[in-house]
C-alpha cells in the first residue's frame, strides 16, 4: 500500500465528513458569496480543523474572491489544498541529528497514546535506514511496558537497556546513554512513562531524565517527540499544548492513523503550537510508520476535485 492510500484509509473518518459537506457547499454552478463561505467554514470545522486556521482560510478565500483571483466554486478546493500544504516547511520535519556521537530522541506522551509501540516503529524505521539503534526502557512504572519494549527490541533486532520494574528512570536513561556511547550507536531512543501534564511529580521526573541525559551527552536530547493519538481530534491539540508548556517538544508522532483518525487536528497542532508532525503510525505492525508528507496528507484528507 502506497503512502497516499495509507493516508486515505487512515483519514477516512475526516474525509467522509469533508466529502459530504464540500460536495453540498461547492455544488457545480453555485456562485461564491458570503453564505457559501460560512457554510464552507462550518464544513471544515466539522472535519476537526481548528477555528484559527479555518477562519484564516476563510479570510484568504474571501480576499481572493473579491480580488477576482477566484471566480467559481470549483476553484475553491485547489486553493484550500495549496494553502494548507504550504503550512509545513520541509526542514522542520527532519530529525535533528547530533553532529558527533549518538543522537538522543526522548519520547513522551500520555498512557494509551500508543507511545511504546511508536518507539518500536521508529526503531524499525531507523534500522531500515542503516542506523544502529539502542532503546532505553525508562518507563519503569509499568512492568508490562518494559516487557513490551523488550519484545519489540527483539523483533526489530536492536539493543535495549533496561532495569527492574520500579527502578529510577533517570538511572536507566544514564545507563542507556553510557551504553550508546560505548557501543558507538547512531541513535538512542528513550521511552518514558506515560504521564499527564497535571502529574507534577512525573513531569519533574521527566525534567530529571533530561538533565541526566544532557550531562552524559552534550546538547541531548536532540529531539523530544510527543506521541499523540490521532483518534481524539482536538483533545490531541490540548495535550500537545500542555506538554509543550512543560518540555521543549520538537515534533509529533501521530499514532493510530488507521481508520478512525480525526485528521483536522494535524492542521491545528501545526497552526496553533508551531510543532511539526514528523512521523505517522498507520497500523499495528512495527513497520507501519511513515514520515509525514503534507502534500500527500492534504490530498488524502480533502475530497477529490
Amino acid at each position: 500500500m502506497g503512502l497516499f492510500d495509507a493516508f486515505k484509509r487512515g483519514l477516512s473518518k475526516t474525509r467522509d465528513k469533508l466529502v459530504a459537506g464540500m460536495r453540498r457547499v461547492l455544488a457545480f454552478g453555485r456562485k461564491i458569496d458570503e453564505e457559501l463561505l460560512e457554510e464552507l467554514a462550518d464544513t471544515m470545522l466539522a472535519g476537526d480543523m481548528g477555528p484559527k486556521r479555518v477562519y484564516m482560510l476563510q479570510d484568504e478565500l474571501r480576499a481572493a474572491w473579491k480580488a477576482g483571483k477566484i471566480r467559481e466554486a470549483q476553484e475553491i478546493l485547489p486553493f484550500l489544498k495549496q494553502r494548507v500544504t504550504e503550512m509545513w516547511a520541509t526542514g522542520d520535519r527532519e530529525i535533528k541529528w547530533a553532529p558527533e556521537g549518538p543522537t538522543v530522541i526522548l519520547i513522551v506522551g500520555i498512557n494509551g497514546s500508543g507511545k511504546t509501540t511508536s518507539v518500536a516503529k521508529l526503531a524499525q524505521k531507523l534500522t531500515n535506514e542503516g542506523k544502529k539503534v539502542l532503546l532505553g526502557a525508562c518507563d519503569t512504572f509499568r512492568a508490562a511496558a518494559i516487557e513490551q519494549l523488550t519484545i519489540w527490541a527483539q523483533r526489530c533486532g536492536v539493543e535495549i537497556v533496561k532495569h527492574q520494574h520500579g527502578s529510577d528512570p533517570s538511572a536507566v536513561a544514564f545507563d542507556a546513554c553510557e551504553a550508546g556511547v560505548a557501543r558507538g550507536v547512531d541513535v538512542i531512543l528513550i521511552d518514558t512513562a506515560g504521564r499527564l501534564h497535571t502529574q507534577d511529580h512525573l513531569m519533574k521526573e521527566l525534567d530529571k531524565i533530561k538533565r541526566v541525559i544532557s550531562r552524559k551527552i552534550p546538547n541531548a536530547p536532540h529531539e523530544t517527540i510527543l506521541v499523540l493519538d490521532a483518534t481524539i481530534g482536538q483533545n490531541a491539540v490540548n495535550q500537545a499544548r500542555m506538554f509543550a508548556q512543560c518540555v521543549p517538544v520538537t515534533g509529533v508522532f501521530l499514532a493510530k492513523l488507521d481508520g478512525s483518525a480525526r485528521g483536522g487536528a494535524v492542521v491545528s497542532i501545526r497552526d496553533e503550537l508551531d510543532i511539526p508532525v514528523k512521523f505517522v503510525g498507520l497500523g499495528e505492525g512495527y513497520d507501519d510508520i511513515e514520515k509525514f508528507d503534507p502534500a500527500t496528507f492534504v490530498e488524502a484528507m480533502f475530497p477529490e476535485e
